[in-house]
């Protein structure tokens, strides 16, 4: 049972966190700000789960769950707080009524954190009067947040997961929000409720799906984030031309959202096993593999760009050494550190780690292009992402 003053709390709460997103630039518009202090975030979160500050003893992370009658005081606050809380693991529904530590596991759903949620209706530039899809419900609080500022009738989101867009359609019409909502696949789009003014995703797609092209109005927009296999995010907005075609730009900053689960990386085994077929000689590698994988704005973008030379290959490091997968092909290469140097190891038909030297190479030369200098133009002959001073590079197959 929910204490009695639950709702006064979540007012404060609500108008606390406009006050901070405002303060910190992200609610420049009035009209989200006012979406954001009247949409009750806390009731499309009857759960969650937060990271333990230890992990278990096999080294896996513990994830706690969190609901109000476990710790009403930790769950309204985090249900306030701009954090993206994770509401589902490996696809696995959870008993919010009896909840379990989860050990380990990949994220499949989340509410995505309130700032990065009004960032992206804001960049997609959503109106009074667009008609809008979103792509994604989760949880139902970003759709609430269109619904409050747009009205319900102009709204569609769908979810690939039936159990969640349940919850969701629950949630929102419990608060008095009555968009379109659809169980369906983001890749195909919602041809039922076409066209549209604007699309925005709530996930990640290998490629821009030709369906949303096809179901956006001419001149509409698209706002999606492109992702793959090495984990690389980039944030494109897209104008639709009506014929097929589209182009558009790469926006900043550091954005990351699950992929589109017929998009996800496949699983390919143990990475012992394809390095044992590698050539035993190597070489000396002319980039660092840390140039990708640090923890610096500049290697987020970097990994993406690497990802379009490689798009079927996956890297992961056990112990000192990166490997690098790719179960298409059948190619692999591994990086060594030997004292103050990296030692490449490659075999197959693709020489991975030679392509993204390559893209880096190419990248120093072009004096380290920031991601708002891309652009993305969409056509019948692919999916090319350019720029001025650098070699286009594609992007997979949709």
């Amino acid at each position: 049972m929910m204490p009695a003053d639950l709702e006064t709390d979540s007012v404060r709460l609500r108008e606390a966190m406009a006050k901070a997103l405002t303060e910190d630039g992200v609610l420049a518009d009035p009209a989200w700000r006012q979406a954001v202090e009247a949409v009750p975030r806390h009731r499309f979160l009857p759960g969650f789960y937060l990271p333990a500050h230890e992990p278990d003893a096999h080294g896996l992370t513990a994830w706690e769950p969190v609901t109000a009658g476990l710790d009403y005081g930790r769950w309204l606050a985090a249900a306030y707080s701009d954090t993206t809380l994770i509401t589902q693991f490996d696809g696995d529904e959870p008993d919010w009524k009896a909840p379990a530590v989860r050990h380990g596991g990949a994220p499949t759903s989340s509410s995505t954190l309130p700032s990065l949620v009004v960032r992206m209706w804001a960049d997609a530039d959503v109106h009074e009067g667009h008609t809008v899809l979103e792509i994604g419900s989760g949880t139902g609080y970003s759709t609430a947040l269109a619904c409050e500022r747009l009205g319900s009738a102009d709204v569609t989101s769908i979810e690939v997961d039936p159990h969640r867009l349940q919850q969701a359609a629950s949630a929102l019409y419990a608060c008095g929000y009555t968009p379109t909502l659809a169980a369906a696949d983001g890749l195909y789009g919602y041809w039922p409720e076409a066209s549209f003014d604007r699309i925005v995703a709530a996930c990640s797609f290998r490629a821009v799906p030709p369906a949303l092209l096809a179901q956006t109005r001419p001149g509409g927009t698209i706002l999606l984030t492109l992702s793959g296999w090495l984990y690389g995010y980039a944030r494109v907005l897209l104008t639709a031309n009506g014929d097929g075609t589209a182009e558009g730009r790469f926006l900043g900053g550091t954005v990351s959202f699950m992929s589109a689960r017929t998009h996800a990386a496949p699983a390919f085994g143990n990475p012992a096993h394809w390095a044992a077929g590698l050539p035993v000689m190597g070489r000396t590698a002319h980039h660092s593999p840390e140039r990708i994988t640090a923890a610096t704005e500049e290697a987020f973008h970097l990994r993406f760009l690497a990802q379009c030379a490689v798009p079927d290959a996956q890297m992961t490091t056990v112990g000192e050494v990166v490997h690098l997968v790719d179960v298409v092909t059948g190619s692999a290469a591994t990086l060594t550190p030997v004292e103050d140097r990296w030692e490449v190891r490659e075999g197959g038909s693709v020489r991975l780690w030679e392509r993204v030297e390559g893209v880096l190479s190419a990248y120093d030369e072009a004096g380290r292009p920031r991601p708002e200098t891309f652009t993305l133009h969409v056509d019948d002959g692919g999916q090319r992402l350019r720029h001025p001073r650098m070699p286009g590079l594609p992007l997979p197959r949709p």
